[in-house]
């Protein structure tokens, strides 16, 4: 079998107040045209979300079923071999959007609404498994602490995993993600890069997002807009070790990585090879 490169799962928000794009997809148009973009760029996963993560304006049902519903259903039409994932923790958001084409669940907020696993399972789609530590949704974490972090998260995403499973979730579309910031400090984040091994060994696919996160920017103490190395390390990093997928703002950047990280371990060739050779 050829070796595949981690998947990238490129971000993008019809949200007004995302963190880092400040709405830069919010606008109908300018989603789809970022879609086509990442599409372009090698994202084999296209994640549209309707909430901003962290504490802003109340968002409720109708509006985000408005929000990302109508953008999943065009970008299935646009590019059907993409797989597109829906960004929500409530189960009535996802149905509407399996229906118009998401063919994923990135559950962010770990089981926050328990029928959500169960709208996945029924429509036999994937499902990504969280942690947040019992955070509720859109809250930031508040002196956190864990005896263990990387033995809570296994046992916590691989007790979904199963549960998804039993659900109905074909078992080759669940993924565990440790969600680093999510219920979580900049040294839990770090220890989550660090044993990283230990999560690859629970045997199910683990899917990161560590783009422009906080733990990133405390580490360098950088700004939000300055965080792309620190990311692109964190990704080097993670992929060596076996992560199968990487939830992203830079594409581009991010397949590059991949690519070289992959090349460097001889797992797959270098794409133009002329120096020294003629």
């Amino acid at each position: 079998m050829s070796f595949q490169l981690p998947i990238v799962m490129a971000i993008v928000n019809r949200t007004p107040d995302s963190f880092y794009d400040k709405g830069s997809t919010f606008a109908d148009q300018d989603a789809l045209l970022r879609c086509d973009e990442v599409v372009a760029q090698g994202a084999g996963i296209v994640d549209i979300g309707g909430v901003k993560a962290g504490p802003g304006a109340k968002v409720d049902v109708a509006e985000e079923i408005r929000r990302v519903v109508p953008t999943i259903a065009a970008v299935a039409t646009r590019h059907p071999e993409v797989i597109i994932s829906v960004d929500t923790w409530r189960a009535e958001v996802a149905d509407e959007a399996i229906r118009a084409g998401a063919r994923l669940v990135n559950d962010t907020w770990a089981g926050h609404d328990p029928e959500l696993v169960e709208v996945a399972g029924e429509h036999r789609v994937g499902y990504v498994c969280s942690h947040t530590g019992g955070v509720v949704p859109r809250t930031r974490p508040h002196r956190v602490h864990f005896d263990d972090v990387i033995a809570e998260v296994i046992a916590e995403t691989t007790r979904m995993a199963e549960h998804a499973v039993n659900c109905g979730v074909p078992e080759q579309q669940v993924f565990i993600d440790p969600t680093h910031d999510f219920g979580k400090n900049t040294f839990h984040g770090l220890e989550l890069l660090r044993r990283v091994d230990e999560l690859v060994a629970t045997g199910w696919p683990v899917l990161m997002a560590l783009s422009n996160k906080d733990f990133i920017g405390e580490t360098l103490d950088r700004p939000v807009g300055q965080r792309v190395a620190g990311t692109l390390a964190a990704t080097a990093w993670s992929a060596a070790r076996g992560v199968a997928a990487f939830r992203v703002h830079e594409v581009a950047e991010t397949v590059d990585v991949l690519r070289m990280t992959a090349a460097i371990q001889g797992q797959v060739a270098p794409l133009n090879t002329i120096r020294g050779l003629a």
